[in-house]
This record gives structure tokens, C-alpha cells and sequence, in this order.
């Protein structure tokens, strides 16, 4: 099956085998196998790698958001390894839980300054 990536990956909402939001698709890492093959590697979701492909004014602001709300410069991005993508349509869709995915650095920033300090938000389900 033919794919173009850029038509049919980027800026799609990635939702874990649940049904649950995950992000959307922001960028693509590629890799080269031994053959010096090019191939998809990771889904690439985050504001800062969004400011960094969007470039201009408005990708600098993302990026100093998402760096004034991380805990390491440059922000990384979330990785999604290429086969935990269970399959393309309206949406990429994962074969595995969000949950069981790393945490966005903004949203765990944002958990351990701010959530975390709310009077019982430990109690909350996450």
C-alpha cells in the first residue's frame, strides 16, 4: 500500500486502541536501516516539534511555550514508535493504551507544578 505521508500522517489525531485522545501527528522520524534504506521510525507529537516544523512567528511562540513548560530544553518530543500504529484512517490509531505511552513533558510539568498542588488532586484518577 502506497502512503504519503505527509498527506495522510501529519497533523492526524493519534487515539490510543480505547478510543482515548493520544495527540495529533506533528512530525516524522525517519531512520536508515543497514541496506541504507530510509524508513518510518516514530510519530512525532508535541507543541515544540510542531513550532519547529511550522517555523515563522507563530512556531518560535509554540516553542517558547512548550520550553517555558518543560522541565529540558529543548522540549523532546513524544515518540511514538512506527509499530505501535495499529492502522491509518480519520485517525492513527495505536495498538497500545495512552496510558501506557510516555508522558508529554508539558503535561508532566504541568501535573507536578500545578495539579499536583490542588488539595486532593492526588485522589483524582489520572
Amino acid at each position: 500500500m502506497r502512503l504519503q505521508l505527509a498527506k495522510q500522517l501529519l497533523d492526524q489525531q493519534i487515539v490510543d486502541r480505547e478510543g482515548r485522545l493520544v495527540g495529533r501527528v506533528d512530525d516524522i522520524a525517519f531512520a536508515v536501516d543497514a541496506d541504507g534504506v530510509p524508513y518510518v521510525d516514530c510519530l512525532l507529537s508535541g507543541q515544540g516539534v510542531l513550532g519547529r516544523r511550522l517555523g515563522g512567528r507563530v512556531g518560535r511562540f509554540l516553542v517558547s511555550v512548550a520550553e517555558r513548560f518543560a522541565e529540558q530544553t529543548p522540549v523532546p518530543p513524544r515518540r511514538i514508535p512506527l509499530t505501535q500504529v495499529a492502522g491509518v484512517d480519520s485517525a492513527v490509531r495505536l495498538r497500545c493504551r495512552a496510558a501506557d505511552l510516555p508522558p508529554p513533558p508539558m503535561e508532566t510539568w504541568l501535573r507536578r507544578h500545578i495539579i499536583d498542588r490542588i488539595p486532593g488532586a492526588h485522589r483524582a484518577s489520572r
